[in-house]
């Protein structure tokens, strides 16, 4: 049994959960774990000199949680999946050519060094300010966002979180998150996919 863990992060509203969905229900043997689910109590979570609570920031998610969600994955995917409810499909005749894949969505999973030295690939959905604002507008959050919250927190926060993430690290794909979703999708599901042959031995190089 093989195993391949992608990730796939950006900027809010960028695409990613959408992009993530899709590309698990497209790759066999897949399961989906999102960053999101991760988050402290409301009371939990710092707030800063202007009262705006700290989402952004790794201290307000239960990183500890995530890491043993993904630790206990890459043990025993099946068992992992079955704990879930769910029951693992193998699409080969043999567990040995069967390659699992975890993709880990979510906004600072490659800010989190220990997790993001689990990738295999890593994708980061970006979008422009203006567009990411009108998104997040657009958006009911719970608790929801106070006046000011995206210009006084949420955009420095990404800004602040891209150029760590940058320097930590470089096998990063950016992509256009204003491009037609399918384009987005079939460009990953095509690199995952070679990625899976790969593993599999059954890559053909073209010369």
């Amino acid at each position: 049994m093989k195993t391949l863990v992608v990730g796939v992060g950006g900027i809010t509203n960028g695409g990613k959960s959408t992009l993530s969905k899709s590309l698990h229900l497209q790759i066999p043997n897949s399961c989906l774990i999102a960053q999101d689910s991760y988050f402290k109590d409301d009371s939990l979570v710092p707030v800063d000199s202007n009262g705006f609570k700290q989402y952004d920031m790794l201290d307000a998610l239960l990183m500890d949680t995530m890491m043993a969600e993904v630790d206990s994955w890459r043990r025993d995917p099946e068992a992992f999946l079955r704990r879930r409810g769910l029951n693992p499909e193998c699409t080969t005749p043999s567990a040995d050519d069967v390659v699992h894949v975890l993709i880990v969505e979510g906004f600072l999973i490659f800010n989190h060094r220990p997790l993001n030295e689990l990738f295999y690939k890593r994708y980061f959905m970006q979008i422009p300010y203006d567009v990411c604002k009108g998104r997040r507008s657009s958006r009911v959050y719970t608790p929801p966002d106070p006046p000011g919250y995206f210009d006084g927190h949420v955009w420095p926060m990404y800004l602040i979180n891209r150029q760590e993430m940058e320097s930590m690290e470089s096998e990063i794909l950016f992509l256009d998150g204003l491009k037609p979703k399918e384009e987005l999708l079939a460009h990953v599901c095509r690199d995952v996919c070679q990625e899976i042959e790969r593993l599999k031995g059954t890559l053909q190089t073209i010369y």
